[in-house]
């Protein structure tokens, strides 16, 4: 990895400086470029730092998404006799963006896959891994994130059907750019370079082998990462990268790999999914009533929409999917919101019941 000169260059810049008013002076940022058990790698002004968490700032995290994160700031202060390199994380910064999806299972907890990232780069292939639904959730979380979603599509070599492909995704992109190569042939890569600028934070997204690690390696210009081909006997990608880690390029950029994520639990709002699906929201706003539930109903702009061919069918199914979707998260955030604030009135109950009665 490119040695460290100045904060700038891991994307320090006014919005993390403001958050350091009122912070001790003797804690110090850094970066979190990887997360191993219950060690964080960072990187500051100082060099590579070693970073644990004190049990204090566990407890006081009401959710997993409360304690950093590959991409995110943290302040650190020296462990007092601890090994050179060795620090102890106090507090992890506000994040500008992060990209997030629900953690697997019942629990409605927050994922978060990665933070202060600028630009969502959305690895499909263009083999038996192209995927418009996969493609529409990426694109859901990415508008979510508050970061720039950008669709890569990868393994031309392997396509018959590009014109086709694209065509299918033209009305799921909502003005994210589009970018057709092939890392194997090195074709179409350099396009990517526009977005990786100095200072600037990239994540890759996207399942297991369709060539998230191999269009990184392109970037940086080494064998930073470890590829490897897709099974024979379904197509489907080995997970070469099991953990996600923040590298920096030559030029000054960040780039994030991520695992490979075949599950895309939505953790996302409506606002996000209007944005989504902007084009079947403007077209309902053409109907005759304002409650129109998009079925049988007289004057219905929807359902005119798909009979003359003017919407897919199957987008709009995605889309009522997702809404569900959408829908049924906002009401669990809601119902767990109400709990944590329940459980945070016992545990201030507690403390004050343990504080000694004081008699004028």
């Amino acid at each position: 990895m490119k040695e460290i000169t100045n904060l700038t260059q891991l994307g320090w810049n006014h919005f993390f400086q403001q958050q350091l008013v009122e912070e001790d002076p003797s804690h110090k940022p850094a970066r979190v470029v990887r997360q191993d058990m219950n060690q964080y790698h960072l990187l500051s002004d100082e060099g590579r730092l070693t970073g644990v968490i004190p049990g204090r700032v566990r407890q006081a995290a009401l959710s997993k998404a409360d304690l950093p994160t590959v991409g995110d700031w943290v302040t650190y202060s020296p462990i007092e006799g601890g090994e050179a390199g060795s620090v102890q994380i106090e507090k992890c910064l506000e994040r500008k963006s992060k990209f997030s999806r629900k953690e697997a299972g019942e629990v409605v907890d927050e994922q978060i896959v990665a933070s202060n990232i600028d630009t969502v780069f959305i690895v499909s292939g263009l083999d038996d891994d192209f995927n418009p639904n996969r493609i529409e959730r990426y694109l859901l979380l990415s508008w979510d994130s508050g970061a720039i979603p950008v669709i890569v599509l990868n393994k031309a070599d392997l396509c018959h059907k590009l014109e086709e492909r694209l065509v299918e995704l033209e009305s799921i992109a909502m003005d994210a750019p589009i970018h057709v190569m092939s890392a194997i042939d090195k074709e179409g890569t350099e396009s990517l370079l526009d977005y990786v600028k100095p200072g600037t934070t990239c994540a890759f997204m996207g399942s297991s082998g369709v060539g998230k690690s191999t269009l990184i390696n392109l970037l940086l210009g080494y064998e930073r990462f470890e590829t490897g081909a897709v099974r024979e006997d379904d197509g489907k990608g080995r997970h070469t990268t099991t953990f996600r880690e923040l590298v920096l390029t030559e030029s000054g950029a960040m780039i994030i790999d991520t695992p490979g994520m075949r599950e895309i639990q939505v953790w996302a709002d409506s606002a996000a999914l209007s944005q989504t699906f902007d084009d079947i929201e403007e077209i309902a706003l053409q109907c005759k009533f304002n409650d129109c539930q998009h079925d049988q109903e007289p004057g219905c702009a929807i359902t005119r929409a798909v009979s003359d061919g003017t919407l897919d069918s199957e987008r709009l199914e995605r889309y009522e999917k997702l809404k569900r979707e959408v829908e049924h998260f906002e009401s669990q955030q809601t119902a767990a919101a109400r709990a944590a604030k329940k459980e945070e009135r016992k545990r201030f109950s507690k403390m004050v019941r343990r504080l000694p009665n004081k008699r004028n």
